[in-house]
């Protein structure tokens, strides 16, 4: 994780800063009960994530978490059955969200408990059969200059030595799809594959739609086994949402491939993020653009949008991508100018795919960056599922 440098001219930050005076102004006045009335009610969501993973024994083996942010795949791989080992993370507010809402767990975090260049992996050799981890992606995204392995922030030879020194049975890794254009091709086989010649690799894309979650959000994924049965017998997560929300307006006649990934009229179709949050019908609905992680780019911010053509899929959702509350109360009386529905932390947490109890701690753009930064724990128990099946075999 860590942020990235955000370089503007003066004039631009004089703007970001009138702009941020404005809000502050009008958020107060809301609060106050002096803005505009509110048209909009309190939401319910009609999506709680956590039927999307349902809870499995323990399955008897151990999983050791490495940048777990705001525990993604830590839960995912919990409900599938796997116990806990223990979490890395170099942030201490992403510790603090963990212990908050697993008191049980083992947790190192901060600059010092939290930074895995500093740990003695050995102690876990006797009990770890799979470790799972996002290495940073800043390094391979567009917001983050795409500096790969020049990046400081490049993680990938910690997670590797990890791999290497512990040996467990098998791994799973994150990052932004990104890491799989052209320019880092020679990085995935120098850096990844040369790395770990005791597994058997493979990488793969998955788009959290497919899984039940309201958000257009893919993600890289590399599965590593030592053991050459497990690593045959592995499959790719199928999915188990169909969603074509996106593509109504594609008039291009659909590949062979988006037929079957995305009108399989045989699976139920992943909720709209307005209906997935409880919100009035307007007569049209659509998955969110992916959510940013608001640990990169201009700090302390409260905007979820990630790149310009976002704002007109928010804008077509009637939901204002702006500026996040931090409840849904709050969102409520703080009406946008435009009148469109605000969204809360709770919001966005939902639409990510955490359970509706899991409570992220820290201010709004601590936890919009939690959120953000995590593997949609439904994905994660999908892969999960398929990496205990292959560890069965």
């Amino acid at each position: 994780m860590g942020g990235m440098f955000y370089n503007i001219t003066q004039k631009r930050r004089l703007k970001y800063q009138e702009t941020s005076r404005s809000a502050q102004i009008a958020k107060k006045e809301a609060l106050s009960g002096n803005g505009p009335k509110p048209i909009h009610y309190i939401n319910i969501p009609e999506l709680n994530p956590e039927t999307l993973m349902p809870v499995l024994p323990q399955n008897g083996f151990n999983a050791l978490s490495l940048f777990s942010g705001g525990g993604g795949l830590d839960l995912g791989f919990e409900r599938a059955g796997f116990k806990h080992v223990a979490s890395y993370d170099i942030l201490e507010i992403c510790g603090q969200t963990l212990k908050h809402n697993r008191p049980h767990w083992t947790v190192f975090s901060g600059p010092v408990d939290g930074d895995v260049r500093g740990v003695d992996w050995r102690k876990y050799k006797d009990d770890t059969d799979v470790i799972h981890g996002g290495p940073p992606c800043q390094p391979f995204s567009i917001s983050g200059s795409q500096r790969g392995k020049n990046d400081e922030r490049n993680m990938w030879s910690e997670f590797i030595k990890a791999i290497n020194v512990i040996k467990p049975k098998a791994f799973v890794a994150e990052n932004v799809p990104g890491l799989l254009s052209k320019k880092f091709k020679s990085f995935i086989k120098q850096e990844i594959f040369d790395q770990l010649p005791n597994y058997y690799i493979t990488y793969f894309k998955l788009n959290s739609a497919m899984f039940g979650i309201p958000q257009k959000r893919e993600r890289v994924i590399f599965v590593g086994f030592k053991n050459k049965k497990n690593a045959l017998s592995f499959k790719i997560p199928s999915p188990s949402y169909r969603y074509d929300h996106f593509l109504s307006k594609n008039k291009s006649k659909p590949s062979y491939y988006q037929k079957k990934l995305f009108y399989d009229n045989s699976l139920t179709k992943t909720m709209g993020v307005r209906e997935a949050l409880g919100l009035k019908d307007i007569g049209y609905d659509a998955l969110s653009p992916t959510l940013r992680s608001t640990f990169t780019g201009k700090r302390n911010t409260t905007s979820i949008l990630n790149g310009k053509s976002g704002q007109n899929y928010w804008e077509r959702l009637q939901i204002w991508p702006n500026g996040v509350s931090e409840n849904r109360g709050v969102a409520r009386i703080y009406l946008p100018k435009n009148g469109h529905r605000r969204l809360s932390v709770q919001d966005c947490s939902v639409i990510q795919g955490f359970p509706t109890n899991w409570e992220f701690k820290g201010a709004v753009y601590q936890i919009l960056g939690q959120i953000g930064n995590s593997v949609s724990p439904p994905m994660a128990y999908a892969i999960a599922l398929n990496i205990l099946k292959s560890l069965k075999s």
